[in-house]
């Protein structure tokens, strides 16, 4: 037998020899388990997120040259490593030594919230750094395709590294500050004291290349002894060779038939981890040297099948940029695609050949090669080397091709193009950075000499079919005819025929797909129409009209660099500087986030003994269980136990407001992923494998998914809510005019970087349990276990947005369960889909309403039912529709009003709270209305929100007067700052010139009422210890989820106390410190832990008055001796309870809320009329905070929660099948904002001069009060489709549900294309999926 080879690879330095190296294991777990570098992540598995961004390094020989690339750790092959050298977070600065620049640009300017995404950032601006030492700054943006964040916004990430690059002249120039003279550059010292960011030269040390590690010498002194031997390794189940030649890759593929090729693992990977497929042999082709030549030839350039996307994309762009441009066409094609194809780390690694031999319908070059006829030079043993042209024959069926089973890939010819020959390529996809498409298409045309008669032409499509396909119809059809305006309806004509699909079809979304065919191709048609008019050829006749108003069809797309400006107070001159309340001060945590040194839960080293726990779920939305026979998957090596509801000691019954849940399902489950049973084993794949193998039989049920579903099966969860003020229907029989109608607003995904997760330690006597958990929520972790004693430190929470704050119990309950059965530590972290499935999401919300207004569009009643998707348990939604329904009215006076909120049951992942808590959706079906009615009456949306914006002391709808109203202040300097008026004629000129893109405009303000609505929970506590050296501990009842919590009760511990900053010092939340803790949440938290730690500290203080007075010349050391040395205690907890809150739902009195947060935006978008893609142009907030306890957080938390928010309104769309299954799950399927979606233009500003007197030190909660204002970029988009519609003569209102995708987007815009194809009739088909 032969025996493995040892791997051998470098670690920051570290030569690591593995004698034992497994195929099965990915670099991340090896940096992980093996090594103990925890500070790169595992955010999904899938290369997706970029948490576990990595630079590898590489010494190639044949060009002298090292190349340093980034690489997702979490999908690259452990045994693809030998002779690399792999540089991870913790290799470039520690906060033990020193910090890289990187780091530390990061890290002061703000660009870490619950830094779990911040190692990979760091560590893809740091590959990017290797390679170009001073990048531009679109370079530098560019770096980030391959990574997510949820928390920042990524406004502050970019400004941070934006100080390492030649920022264009030309952006510089023209640039203008909204601030105008008060712009802080304006005030440079005062500016560089308070904000280093503006003074960026000077306040950070400069980045020398020249002092980074150098390259292992053995990788590159000895490369043969690396790249030139075939390797072996092999494990119990998977062997991996890696051959140098290309006959003993043919041999071993004649060998092992069944065998996979890997090169970047980027399919393989994801197919072995969640598909569930085996490849018990896998070989890697990379070293061979004829799938690694880049060949130019006469009629083209040669790929070998093993060259990466990126070395292809560099190998195109030097010809591009030396060979004449019509030889080229084709390779611009290809560049332009692969701007949009993965992200960095994926394109570093995924080769050519993958892209084309997996064969996928929607690959992003295939339409290309295909269009463009590109040949392939394959092989075997048996039939030796042939060519096989990429045609409409190529592709064989879904997954499958002209390559036979035992022939290789070697390489590809990509053609030149003639000077009569034109090729483009297209691709629409839900974002437009790392997105896999809807549809693409590659598009080549031939003409006959100095002619526009069609020669030949070439229409591929991806998305349409099982198989990329070309149009062969169409295009047979085409041959001979004219490049003329007769073209265009023929052509639209033919692929209506040839392609159209039938409702139903997988990937659903079918009259969008079928639009963007003809789409494309009249883009197409447009830019080659343009072309044949640049070459002055005399050949067609241009309408003038036509192009001019065309025009905007034409370009590709092209973002230039994002630019950004923060306005707020500096902290008086006269404050003493040890006091840092009202300063910018970084997050306590942002240098341990940088480095990699914060610890999150699954950081924590593993306890002796430990299990893992794998999670058995319910696959099925609604079934009786038959059996669960857990048999086999007990039989496989180094599993533990099953663990089911037999094994509860006490109720299985379980629920947050009522016990309408189970710990384990019993003899039914009423929803996809519903927790089953545990699996325990040694270590996490074993308990995953083992989890799957787990046999379930079921009886299914007819499940119930959407809301009409429920209000049709009356499945409802009791009570009713009913708000009323005023007799609304004699004001709406009297009202001159009622507007009616009805919104969806779709749920969100969380999708917190760090998924849930839990450590379970048993501590032997008493029944004890300690958990370390992942929670916003650690007295109801400790309440839901119904173990005796339960510790619940959780300072490594991070990231929750609300999704941790009951869902977290899931999973630890079934861990206490386990860990209290064994009596050993049992840890848990759910995998990305896993999560996705288990947890819930946001509810979705069906709103239906009747409007009263006057002619002046002054509201007079509205009366409105709300509908929400809760899920298969109550959870929280009773208080999230209460929310809902306090927030009717936005921020706008309603003399009457009736609000009623209906509970739908449905078997779903029970929906939970998520950032705004209800308010956002009910405020969004406000801001529709008020669309309707200035439409009705003729009048700009702002005109009818302003004359409706409350006034001081004007009562809500539940009778709650709002006090320091400042939305009418924050409203007209939103109007001042964002230059509203001249922009407004400016879109109205551009959108008048350009009929495929429009531009559109709009405010939106917010009202936000901070409280908890459920009175007993507007309590916290807080614990401070001072100890003789003077140094002061301090604990309070908030959990930190990278929203800066800890960091401002630090700074609020600091001047109560009057010591400096460094001398205190923050303990992990647990409940053993501070008991029955509220959950962090409502917003809140700033305001009920500040005025606890102040007590805290204002006992402290009292305490120490006498040695004050005594030593008047002394400090804080001496009177905190002289008091310990007196026996007096320095130690002391604070309590704070909000008073006068809380509201009677049967009386309908009282005041829900302590106070009011209020904002304002102003956005721009551009949309393209023909794909439905859209770009936010320029965001401009203005928000009353109060008296800032820190603005460089308050900023963070307005730009992540817009940014969220954003997300939730336009890109980010759930979908389940109609059988109750979730189709979008990962980062694949499920898109979040990525960096390039984020405004290009984004300016925030805190309101001047408005103290608040109801919470700490004047200031404001912020959490989640911002995240409306997104909603601006919603109606903006509406507006852009507004006058889109008006171009076909469709006027007035229209309905437009949330999240405005681009399918939506596109087939609001109503054209001669969408008219093709009208959306099928509901109830005639099966869909794909549903609307929630």
């Amino acid at each position: 037998m032969e025996q493995p080879d040892v791997l051998v690879f470098y670690v920051n330095g570290r030569k690591i020899e593995e004698a034992n190296a497994d195929p099965e294991w990915t670099l991340l777990r090896y940096l992980r388990d093996k090594l103990r570098l925890t500070g790169t992540k595992l955010g999904c598995a899938e290369g997706g997120c970029g948490a576990c961004t990595v630079m590898v390094s590489t010494y190639d020989a044949q060009s002298d040259a090292i190349r340093h690339f980034s690489m997702n750790a979490c999908l690259a092959p452990l045994c693809a490593m030998h002779g690399l050298a792999v540089t991870t977070v913790e290799g470039i600065g520690s906060t033990r030594s020193k910090l890289h620049p990187v780091q530390e640009r990061l890290a002061r300017l703000h660009g870490s919230q619950c830094g779990f995404c911040t190692p990979g950032i760091i560590m893809s601006m740091y590959a990017l750094l290797r390679n170009h030492p001073v990048p531009s700054a679109q370079l530098m943006e560019e770096a980030f395709e391959g990574n997510l964040c949820r928390c920042t916004g990524y406004r502050p990430i970019l400004d941070g590294f934006k100080t390492f690059t030649k920022l264009d002249i030309k952006f510089l120039q023209e640039f203008k500050c909204p601030m105008g003279e008060n712009c802080c550059k304006n005030n440079a010292k005062t500016a560089a004291e308070e904000n280093p960011a503006v003074q960026v030269e000077e306040a950070f040390a400069p980045y020398e290349p020249s002092q980074e590690p150098i390259f292992p010498p053995e990788l590159q002194l000895e490369s043969a002894k690396f790249t030139s031997r075939s390797l072996f390794f092999s494990s119990d189940r998977v062997k991996w060779f890696r051959p140098v030649t290309l006959q003993a890759l043919l041999e071993l593929r004649q060998k092992y038939p069944q065998s996979k090729l890997v090169i970047g693992n980027t399919e393989i990977g994801v197919e072995v981890k969640f598909k569930n497929l085996d490849y018990p042999v896998r070989i890697a082709p990379t070293h061979i040297p004829e799938l690694n030549c880049v060949t130019k030839l006469d009629d083209g350039i040669l790929f070998g099948s093993s060259v990466t996307l990126t070395q292809m994309r560099g190998a195109l762009s030097d010809l591009v940029n030396t060979l004449p441009e019509s030889k080229t066409r084709v390779f611009r094609a290809i560049l332009e695609m692969l701007r949009w194809f993965a992200g960095q780390q994926v394109r570093n690694v995924a080769a050519i050949a993958g892209n084309i031999i997996t064969a996928s319908p929607i690959s992003d070059l295939n339409p290309l090669f295909l269009a463009a006829g590109c040949v392939l030079k394959v092989a075997s043993m048996e039939g030796g080397t042939r060519e096989v042209k990429m045609d409409g024959d190529f592709f064989k069926g879904y997954r499958k091709t002209a390559v036979k089973p035992d022939e290789v890939m070697v390489s590809i010819l990509v053609p030149f193009t003639k000077e009569n020959e034109y090729f483009d390529g297209f691709k629409q996809a839900h974002r437009r950075d790392d997105d896999i498409s809807i549809v693409n298409a590659g598009m080549r045309v031939v003409f006959n000499e100095k002619s526009n008669e069609i020669e030949d032409i070439h229409l591929a499509f991806g998305g349409m079919a099982p198989v990329t396909v070309l149009a062969k119809k169409t295009m047979a059809n085409l041959v001979g005819k004219k490049w003329d305006d007769a073209l265009v309806p023929e052509v639209c004509q033919s692929l209506q025929e040839e392609l159209q699909l039938a409702p139903g079809t997988p990937g659903g979304m079918e009259s969008y797909r079928n639009t963007l065919t003809m789409s494309f191709f009249f883009k197409f048609y447009l830019r080659v129409l343009q072309s044949l008019s640049d070459r002055k050829l005399q050949i067609v006749n241009v309408s003038d009209g036509l192009m001019s108003r065309s025009q905007s069809a034409l370009p590709v797309y092209e973002r230039g660099p994002s630019k950004a400006s923060q306005y707020y107070d500096l902290s008086s001159v006269q404050q003493n500087q040890t006091d840092v309340v009202g300063r910018p001060i970084p997050h306590l945590s942002a240098k341990k986030q940088a480095t990699g040194e914060a610890v999150y839960i699954d950081d924590i080293p593993k306890f002796e003994n430990e299990l893992y726990a794998a999670f058995v779920v319910s696959t099925k939305a609604h079934a009786e269980l038959v059996s669960v026979d857990p048999s086999e998957a007990l039989k496989l090596p180094g599993v533990f136990d099953y663990i089911d509801h037999k094994d509860v000691p006490g109720s299985n019954s379980t629920g947050h407001v009522i016990k309408d849940e189970e710990v384990f399902a019993t003899t039914k489950v009423t929803t996809q992923g519903q927790v089953i049973g545990l699996i325990l084993a040694n270590d996490q794949s074993t308990a995953q494998r083992a989890a799957k193998a787990v046999k379930i039989e079921y009886k299914e049920l007819t499940p119930i998914i959407t809301i009409e579903q429920a209000t049709e099966a009356n499945s409802f969860m009791p009570p009713k809510r009913t708000l009323r003020r005023g007799d609304v229907e004699k004001v709406l029989k009297e009202a001159p005019h009622v507007v009616e109608g009805e919104m969806r607003v779709g749920g969100q995904e969380h999708f917190y970087l760090e998924t849930h997760a839990c450590i379970a330690i048993p501590k032997g006597e008493d029944g004890e349990v300690e958990l370390i958990a992942s929670t916003q929520n650690p007295t109801a972790t400790q309440a839901r276990t119904g173990c005796t004693f339960l510790g619940c430190p959780s300072e490594q929470n991070r990231g929750g947005f609300g999704g941790k704050e009951t869902r977290s119990t899931i999973i630890s309950t079934p861990l206490a369960i386990a860990a209290s059965k064994h009596q050993r530590p049992v840890r848990s972290m759910l995998d990305r889909d896993e999560d996705m499935v288990i947890s819930g999401t946001r509810h979705p919300f069906l709103g239906k309403y009747k409007v009263a207004y006057n002619d002046d569009g002054k509201l007079l009643a509205v009366d409105i039912d709300l509908y929400s998707n809760c899920g298969n348990s109550l959870d929280l939604s009773y208080s999230v529709m209460e929310r809902a329904m306090y927030h009717i009215d936005n921020a706008y006076y309603l003399p009457a009003s009736r609000v009623t909120g209906h509970l739908c049951k449905t078997n779903t992942p029970s929906n939970t709270a998520f950032r705004g808590f209800g308010g956002p959706q009910g405020m969004m079906i406000t801001e529709n209305w008020m669309t309707e009615i200035a439409a009705k009456l003729g009048k700009t949306t702002a005109e009818i929100q302003r004359a409706n914006l409350y006034q001081e002391k004007q009562c809500t709808p539940y009778g709650q007067p709002v006090i320091n109203c400042n939305l009418t202040k924050c409203w007209d300097e939103v109007i001042e700052k964002s230059d509203y008026e001249t922009r407004q004629k400016d879109i109205a000129q551009f959108n008048a010139d350009n009929r495929w893109k429009k531009r559109g405009l709009a405010l939106v303000p917010v009202k936000f009422g901070i409280a908890f609505t459920a009175t007993f929970l507007n309590q916290a506590g807080a614990l401070v210890h001072v100890y003789t050296d003077g140094s002061v501990l301090l604990t309070h009842g908030g959990t930190e989820m990278g929203q800066g919590l800890h960091t401002k009760m630090v700074q609020v511990a600091s001047r109560a106390l009057g010591v400096p900053i460094e001398r205190v010092h923050i303990s992990e939340t647990s409940t053993a410190t501070v008991p029955n803790t509220s959950a962090t949440a409502a917003s809140a938290s700033s305001d009920l832990n500040g005025m606890a730690v102040l007590r805290a500290c204002g006992a402290i203080v009292e305490r120490l008055k006498p040695f004050k007075e005594r030593n008047p010349d002394g400090k804080w050391d001496d009177w905190v001796q002289a008091a310990y040395m007196d026996r007096v205690s320095l130690s002391a907890t604070g309590f704070y309870s909000t008073p006068d809150v809380g509201y009677d739902w049967e009386k309908g009195e009282g005041n829900p809320f302590n106070y009011f947060t209020q904002g304002v935006a102003c956005s721009e978008v551009e949309i393209d009329c023909l794909t439905g893609d859209h770009t936010v142009r320029r965001t401009d907030i203005v928000m009353d905070v109060g008296n800032s306890l820190n603005p460089a957080i308050d900023v963070g938390q307005i730009e992540g929660a817009f940014v969220q928010g954003y997300g939730m309104f336009t890109l980010e769309e759930q979908r389940y099948s109609p059988d109750g299954f979730l189709l979008t799950r990962g980062p694949g399927a499920y898109k979040i904002p990525a960096f390039t979606d984020i405004p290009l233009e984004f300016n925030v500003s805190l309101l001047r001069g408005a103290s608040n007197p109801k919470a700490v030190h004047s200031s404001k909660a912020i959490g989640e009060p911002p995240l409306f204002l997104s909603a601006s970029v919603f109606y903006a988009i509406k507006e852009a489709v507004k006058a889109a519609r008006s171009e076909s003569g469709l006027t007035g209102s229209f309905r437009f549900d949330s999240p405005a995708t681009a399918e939506k987007i596109r087939m609001g815009c109503m054209d001669q294309f969408t008219e093709q194809f009208p959306a099928p009739a509901p109830g005639t088909y099966k869909p794909w999926y549903v609307n929630m």
